[in-house]
């Protein structure tokens, strides 16, 4: 399933709109301009899913390398 909120948030900073429910047909596009279609959100859902899953593999790096340094697990948390 397309996480359309996900997408907006990553691909359409600063635009306004609202979703009701997960369903494209709960997007109401409230900013100017034309209101992506739903082909060409779901055409950026895997590189939306690529960009997160990236992040989490370097934050999880980060983490384990901060650990092998001595870290506790609160230490890095406030980080």
């Amino acid at each position: 399933m397309t996480d359309y909120a996900v997408i907006l948030t990553r691909r359409y900073k600063g635009k306004q709109w609202t979703l009701d429910g997960d369903d494209y047909d709960g997007l109401t596009w409230l900013d100017a301009g034309t209101k992506p279609t739903k082909a060409a959100l779901e055409k950026l859902a895997d590189e939306v899913t690529a960009e997160i899953e990236a992040e989490v593999t370097a934050k999880t790096s980060a983490q384990t390398k901060l650990a092998a340094l001595g870290l506790t697990a609160d230490e890095i948390a406030a980080l």
